[in-house]
């Protein structure tokens, strides 16, 4: 009786770890087409960029700016006017995957001070991956449309 047990108890223990391994897999969704075409390549999925020349994020599912204006988080569609004149497209963007990235706002800025003035990452409105080719601002986005039209 003690074996039976001892194998029921290891099988559903096994299922129960299995299941809860599925889970985590399939908690994180692929998100390219909700990246602007100014961020980085070779990401799957985002939830924010830090923006280190400026100090300040941008929430990719939300399409909204993160940025400290005296001393209070604002979360807005558009930079504030001092970075009217900043270069998405040139400056440097960090992937972080974490749901409150501004929160920790101190290490972040420490971690990639480094990244300041580096303009030298490739951005999806130049990148020939047609996986990008699927965002709307993308400049192969219409041929790609009327090619997934056309199998569909």
């Amino acid at each position: 009786m003690k074996i039976y047990l001892l194998l029921f108890m290891v099988v559903t223990g096994s299922f129960l770890f299995q299941t809860a391994t599925a889970q985590v897999h399939t908690d994180i969704q692929v998100n390219i087409g909700a990246q602007p075409v100014w961020g980085p390549v070779g990401y799957d999925h985002v939830e924010y960029y830090y923006l280190p020349d400026i100090d300040a994020y941008y929430n990719v599912p939300r399409q909204q700016y993160v940025y400290l204006q005296d001393g209070r988080w604002i979360f807005s569609a558009y930079l504030p006017s001092q970075y009217r004149d900043y270069d998405l497209d040139r400056g440097y963007k960090v992937v972080i995957n974490d749901p409150t990235p501004y929160l920790h706002n101190a290490r972040y800025r420490t971690d990639y001070a480094k990244y300041k003035g580096n303009h030298n990452q490739e951005i999806i409105r130049n990148s020939h991956d047609s996986k990008y080719y699927q965002i709307k601002e993308h400049p192969e986005h219409d041929n790609w449309k009327k090619e997934h039209h056309d199998h569909h």
